[in-house]
């Protein structure tokens, strides 16, 4: 059986922001074993799991993706959104829409060292929603 709901996101600025505890706090008790479904329903952000220790590894994402998709690059046509939309929507393709992770003695079964992010990729992105499903 699968059991699907919506959460909103706190305001988060432009960057790679961990939102593990975000999720957890949101969540009822947890089936023995089974998986967690997190999908954004948005275009211009992302979400991923990655390193949860060193602030160094988000700034380095946000340097890699800014230098790899430019804000405002002169062979965009999608402006009218203003110069960060069309790469926003680049990089959230490249990283993905949506994570699954086990869930393992009703914990989420994440690495020593992994992490849920938030990537936003608008300077002034929105509320982000995501769609949670515990299966």
């Amino acid at each position: 059986m699968a059991m699907t709901f919506d959460i909103q996101l706190a305001h988060y600025p432009r960057g790679f922001h961990l939102i593990t505890e975000d999720i957890v706090s949101h969540l009822s008790e947890l089936p023995e074993s089974g998986l967690l479904v997190i999908f954004i329903k948005h275009t211009s952000a992302a979400i991923t799991i990655n390193e949860n220790a060193d602030p160094d590894v988000r700034q380095d994402f946000q340097t890699y993706f800014n230098k790899v998709v430019p804000d405002g690059a002169n062979y965009f046509i999608h402006t009218l959104e203003g110069p960060d939309d069309m790469s926003a929507h680049i990089k959230a393709s490249l990283i993905g829409s949506s994570i699954t992770i086990p869930i393992k003695n009703h914990r989420l079964n994440l690495g020593t060292w992994q992490g849920i992010y938030l990537c936003e990729f608008r300077n002034g992105g929105d509320h982000r929603k995501l769609s949670i499903t515990i299966i």
